[in-house]
């Protein structure tokens, strides 16, 4: 059987597994009944949901009538880019104590997130960057901090004391 949408096939198989490890990690938690859902429920269906749906693409990929595409090579710096930014994000919003870098908070870590994923795209404008960080910067300080009262740090210790 030839598989003539590469890039659905593909997509879909990943979905199957993504599904399928969010399903299978649910069941370490209690699952309970529709009438009395457990912590592990909406893992499970969600999960399993994403699973089955990531299935029906991947056999819709092998039909014959399907027009064929091809998956091309792997963009490396966007790729990089985007996985840096969200290690930047954790290193930033909590430190390495091993290596004595202290939290610098929120604020900080939302611009670098932002700016160095902003820089895996073919147009960067870092002034759109800095807008989008600030929006995203405000929007998080409102529901995290405000909306939610989550106890984290905000800004770096230097400016707080």
């Amino acid at each position: 059987m030839k598989i003539k949408r590469q890039k659905d096939f593909y997509s879909g198989l990943l979905f199957a597994i993504a599904g399928a490890a969010f399903a299978i990690g649910a069941t370490t938690y209690n699952v309970g009944t529709a009438a009395r859902m457990g912590p592990g429920y909406f893992p499970l269906l969600l999960g399993s949901m994403l699973g089955v749906l990531g299935l029906v693409v991947a056999a819709n990929s092998l039909r014959a009538h399907a027009e064929p595409n091809t998956v091309g090579a792997i963009a490396w710096k966007p790729l990089l880019l985007v996985i840096g930014a969200n290690l930047t994000f954790g290193v930033l919003l909590g430190g390495i104590s091993w290596l004595h870098l202290p939290a610098l908070g929120l604020v900080v870590a939302i611009y670098a997130l932002v700016v160095i994923a902003a820089m895996a795209g073919s147009q960067f404008s870092l002034k759109s960057a800095l807008v989008l960080a600030t929006v995203l910067a405000i929007g998080s300080y409102i529901t995290f901090i405000i909306g939610l009262s989550l106890q984290f740090q905000v800004w770096p210790t230097f400016i707080t004391g």
